[in-house]
């Protein structure tokens, strides 16, 4: 920053209008101003005019190269905010980027990863929430001047004066439509208001129900929602821009109701709002006040913005958006734009040919080592990945693309994860990145009640066609009927690998020592193919109690002796024990059921202990050394992982590089 001027320098990515309203709220603030602006067209008639006294710089990348701006304001089209503001954060630029911040919750939380890493501030511009007149909502519904807040009803919604089927609002591959545009402001004053009723910055809904109309170009022209609140509190959020709305904030309470038309603009435009609320109650009185507030509606924004860069912080204060209230505000809108069925085709694995920061997947780092394991012919990484929870390509990609990048290359999927719709990603992914070869790929197959051998090949059949491949790598019975002779489920798995549809190595998941030894007589006996992996519970706290019917735990002494003898490879769920050595599950937080049920017990709290201790010398957290301890068993053990996120990604990283000896893995189990 100028040195002595205590000013933040500001670059804008984007000549557009919205560009030109930040311009007048810098113009208006006392911690910023404006220095440069970047476009792809500097020769462009009038930008000079429109923006005095900023130096127009040529392309992008020129604006982040740039030695004399501090923070980057992104004004570009929905599509490229995550994948400039990621750049912005590599370049060491803050940013303040013009809503939605991303295209959903995942790319959000993927632009807070990056600028989390390279210590940068990072905020959504919702200028609404930073002028007085939110702060004041706020005062008058925590005062009870309406009672308890029981409803609100928010809208914004305008109408375009034609269809333009190229035009940002409505075209699909800009990201078109009103909930991303306009929807956001609704949502979040509601989440607001919710969240001031009950003493909190915002609060999130439980429930979210939306419906949209799709045009011509299949993106939203007019649609609501209903958010349903834990205090009570039910919104109405509607947003629009084909149809004109009332743009009237209402919030119901028991003793009457506040009514502000267009807040985002306090009541007024893009320049000044006076932030006027008027308050209506039961009995008829009606009153109306003001902020009486006369300053640019954005220079709010931007001195907030620069007083968090100088002060070295990295999200607003609230009422700003904090990063947890973005990500809270994307998730709504996610669920609204999935129960309407608004999908972007930027978002499909056909045009989402690069990663989320807009470069194509780079070659594997070394973050996730590698080794080999017995009987797979590929070098593989020391853990898999798991990765169920995504429904699209574009959220599930971003986490693929973190873990292939840092060296990971399994990867754990089966016939009934999310209905068929993880194998199908996984192969969208595959394709799309040209990486099957690299990739080791995990198949699972005959899940209860379909415990049957000639289930295991239809079931194959109809995985490899969601895998886009001919082959797995590894291949698992999900489940065992010991009602079936063993050996016909190794000559059906036999068969499979005869066939060339398994190609390393296969065994079950979920069995027991007694019907592994006979599947492994049954093969030599009769010079079958040798059930070759275990896909079972492995932990250093150990499952008292199955997460699930017909699961099988192998970490006790009878188990590790017969994995040392044997040597056979357990690919290892629940290598963590869900959470158990997490701060969540200590023993005096004891709501989560499951963690309860499958992992207290005094020998594993014991463990846990020791973990803490441990963790405490070497400067780490226990659930690395949870981790470190699945890697170091005198057999191999290659642990399932199954972050959500990047940051959970990086910190599961943070395992690879803590060697334990045996002594180690033996007080840690046994003190």
């Amino acid at each position: 920053m100028t040195s002595g001027t205590q000013k933040v320098r500001w670059g804008i990515l984007g000549p557009g209008s919205i560009a030109k309203a930040f311009r007048g709220g810098v113009a208006g603030s006392k911690l910023g101003e404006l220095v440069a602006i970047a476009t792809r067209n500097p020769g462009k008639p009038g930008l000079g005019e429109e923006f005095p006294g900023a130096r127009v710089l040529e392309g992008y990348d020129a604006l982040l190269a740039d030695p004399e701006v501090d923070a980057v304001y992104i004004a570009l089209p929905h599509p490229y905010h995550a994948e400039w503001a990621i750049k912005a954060a590599e370049a060491g630029k803050h940013v303040l980027v013009e809503k939605p911040l991303a295209l959903s919750a995942f790319e959000i939380d993927a632009v807070f990863n990056a600028h989390r890493k390279a210590g940068t501030f990072a905020g959504e511009a919702f200028m609404y929430r930073l002028h007085p007149q939110t702060r004041k909502l706020a005062e008058l519904i925590t005062s009870g001047v309406i009672g308890d807040v029981r409803m609100i009803q928010s809208s914004f919604g305008f109408q375009m004066p034609r269809f333009m089927p190229e035009h940002r609002l409505f075209a699909n591959d800009l990201a078109g439509g009103g909930i991303l545009d306009v929807g956001g402001y609704p949502v979040s004053m509601s989440r607001f208001i919710a969240g001031a009723a009950a003493g909190k910055p915002f609060l999130d809904p439980v429930k979210v129900s939306g419906a949209a109309h799709l045009g011509e170009e299949k993106t939203d022209e007019w649609a609501a929602a209903v958010l349903t609140f834990e205090n009570g509190i039910i919104a109405q959020v509607s947003c629009a821009v084909f149809v004109n709305l009332d743009n009237m904030l209402r919030i119901h309470g028991s003793l009457g109701r506040i009514e502000v038309p267009d807040f985002w603009f306090a009541g007024g435009n893009r320049d000044q709002g006076l932030g006027k609320i008027d308050i209506i109650l039961n009995d008829g009185k009606r009153e109306s006040t003001s902020v009486n507030e006369t300053g640019h509606v954005y220079s709010f924004e931007a001195d907030a913005a620069s007083q968090a860069i100088l002060e070295g912080r990295q999200e607003f204060a609230a009422p700003g958006m904090t990063w947890a209230d973005s990500l809270g505000n994307a998730r709504v809108l996610d669920k609204w734009r999935a129960d309407s069925g608004l999908t972007y085709g930027i978002e499909t694995a056909a045009k989402r040919v690069n990663t989320i920061s807009g470069r194509p997947l780079a070659a594997p780092g070394n973050a996730i080592p590698h080794r080999q394991i017995p009987g797979i012919s590929k070098s593989a990484s020391v853990a898999a990945l798991g990765f169920e929870d995504f429904k699209t390509f574009a959220s599930g990609a971003i986490l693929l693309d973190g873990y292939y990048e840092a060296g990971g290359n399994i990867f754990d999927t089966a016939f009934i994860y999310g209905g068929g719709y993880t194998e199908k990603l996984l192969g969208e992914w595959l394709k799309n990145r040209g990486v099957r070869e690299q990739s080791v790929v995990i198949g699972k197959g005959a899940h209860s009640p379909l415990v049957y051998p000639d289930v295991i090949s239809k079931q194959l059949t109809q995985s490899l066609e969601r895998l886009q491949t001919d082959y797995v790598d590894v291949y698992f019975m999900h489940r065992d009927n010991p009602d079936v002779p063993v050996g016909e489920f190794v000559d059906a798995m036999d068969a499979e690998v005869k066939a060339g549809r398994i190609r390393g190595i296969f065994g079950g998941s979920n069995w027991t020592k007694k019907r592994l030894d006979e599947a492994i007589a049954y093969a030599e006996k009769t010079g079958k193919t040798k059930p070759g992996a275990l896909s079972n519970n492995f932990s250093l706290a150990e499952m008292i109690d199955p997460i699930w019917a017909g699961c099988v735990q192998s970490s006790d002494d009878e188990w590790r002796k017969w994995l040392i003898e044997r040597q056979i490879p357990n690919f290892a769920w629940s290598s963590q024990a869900r959470g158990f050595f997490t701060d969540r599950a200590g023993r005096d937080k004891r709501d989560d059921e499951e963690i309860v049920r499958c992992w207290y017990s005094e020998a594993n709290f014991g463990r846990r202990d020791r973990a803490i201790e441990f963790a405490k010398k070497i400067g780490a957290n226990p659930i690395h050394v949870a981790l470190a301890y699945v890697l170091a068993q005198p057999f191999p053990v290659i642990p399932l992982i199954g972050p959500r996120r990047l940051v959970e990604l990086e910190d599961s990283i943070k395992a690879f590089g803590i060697k334990l000896t045996l002594q180690d893995v033996e007080w840690l189990r046994n003190g």
